[in-house]
This record gives C-alpha cells, sequence and structure tokens, in this order.
C-alpha cells in the first residue's frame, strides 16, 4: 500500500469522523429525526472521495463550487429543505473540498484548526448562548374590538392569557367582518431549548385548535376547562429567521 493511499484513506476517515461529530451530536440531539442525517453523511463522504481523486488541487476546488451550483440549483425540488438544514448541508460539503485540499498540500496544523473551528461555532450557534430566538404563530382571532390600536394593550394581554406566551407584538394580516374574525400573527420571545440526551426520544405534538366556526355565544368544554372565545392557532416550528 503506497504512502498516497494511506493519507488518502486517513483523510477520509478523518473527513467522516467530523461529518459524524457534526451530524450526531450536534445537529441530531436537538432535532431528533434521522430524515437528513442520510444525506449529510453520504454528500460529506461522496464529495470527499470525488476531489481527493483529482490530482489537480485548482481542478478540485473549481470542481467544488461547481457541486455547490448544482446542489442549489436542485435545492431537492420535490420537498425543499428547511433553512437550518441547507445550512448544515452547506458545510458539510464545504468541509469535505477544504479538508480535501489540506491534506493534499500537507497542512494539517491548519487542517485541524478549521474543523475544530467549525465544530466549536455550531456547537455554541445551536446551544444559543447569547442569543435569544424569537418564535412567531399565526392565528385566527375572534376580539376584533381589541386589534384597535387603542386596545393594543388589551390585544395583548388577552392573547398572553389565551397562548400561555409572552407576546410582544402583534401583526394584523386580514380582517373579516363578515365572520367577525381577524388572522393575525404573534411574535414571542421563544422559550430556551432544551438539548436532549442523543438516546433520548422527544415527542413532538402539532395540535391544531379551531374555534373560530362556532357561534359566538357558543362555549366548548374540554377536560373540564371552558375556552371563553373562538381563536384557531396553527402551531407551527419556528427560529430565529421566523417566516
Amino acid at each position: 500500500m503506497t504512502t498516497e493511499l494511506v493519507v488518502f484513506l486517513m483523510g477520509a476517515l478523518f473527513n467522516l469522523m467530523i461529518a459524524v461529530i457534526i451530524t450526531r451530536f450536534i445537529y441530531y440531539p436537538l432535532t431528533q429525526t434521522k430524515s437528513f442525517v442520510f444525506t449529510f453523511i453520504a454528500f460529506n463522504s461522496i464529495v470527499y472521495f470525488v476531489l481527493g481523486l483529482l490530482t489537480s488541487t485548482a481542478l478540485g476546488v473549481g470542481v467544488g463550487f461547481g457541486l455547490f451550483a448544482i446542489f442549489s440549483v436542485l435545492r431537492y425540488r420535490t420537498d425543499e429543505m428547511p433553512i437550518r438544514e441547507m445550512t448544515y448541508m452547506f458545510i458539510l460539503v464545504a468541509l469535505p473540498v477544504v479538508n480535501s485540499v489540506l491534506i493534499t498540500t500537507n497542512d494539517y496544523d491548519t487542517l485541524l484548526v478549521v474543523n475544530a473551528f467549525i465544530i466549536a461555532m455550531l456547537y455554541v450557534l445551536e446551544k444559543g448562548w447569547g442569543f435569544r430566538f424569537e418564535g412567531n404563530k399565526r392565528i385566527v382571532y375572534d376580539m376584533i374590538e381589541y386589534i384597535t390600536p387603542a386596545n393594543e394593550g388589551r390585544l395583548l394581554a388577552d392573547l398572553r392569557r389565551r397562548t400561555g406566551l409572552m407576546v410582544k407584538r402583534v401583526e394584523i394580516e386580514r380582517i373579516d367582518f363578515l365572520r367577525d374574525v381577524a388572522d393575525i400573527k404573534i411574535y414571542y420571545d421563544e422559550p430556551h431549548r432544551k438539548d436532549h440526551g442523543a438516546g433520548e426520544l422527544i415527542a413532538y405534538e402539532e395540535p391544531v385548535v379551531r374555534y373560530a366556526d362556532m357561534p359566538m355565544n357558543a362555549a366548548t368544554t374540554t377536560n373540564g376547562v371552558s375556552a371563553p372565545a373562538r381563536a384557531g392557532m396553527n402551531h407551527t416550528h419556528s427560529s430565529v429567521s421566523a417566516d
């Protein structure tokens, strides 16, 4: 076995180890979904092998940027990737390009520094240290007398009471005077995300509650608790760049 082949295989193992660390111990614990785990690791490995087998460094970098362009065009056209997953995809495709070039030039010190920095940066960002995340939800709201500027305080208080969230501001998107409802978007500080263990299962529940179609004087009781008004809430995932 030649020295070049040994270096190539060791670089492939190192690149795979970095990809597994990012995917398994940074991305996966907060998401607990395997939808993109296969894609992340498979793309990372194949890009490294493609670039590692190219003898010209300049050609390898050019092919790497060409792969970025292809992925940007494709974007998994059947199912559009969320922004967070697209960011991880870009990082895990860029890493083998960087690793392949640095291993080819025997610049191992820079290789270790670059990979350690990326891992540390992703870990800090996922932990949310020093950041406050704002979430949003769309609600079908029935108390349209509260949507006037003069009743902004009452509107916020009513929304905080009903949703249990510390609502900071509200956007009025649509008003339906015929049904006496309004489509609004509420903004609130996202609760601190709990870092679940890698082996701990997370149960996600996405309730869809609709009271907007009930008569004005109707009351609904669920588990002995009365819902005093009609409000439709669609619970959606949110992030720093909420839609």
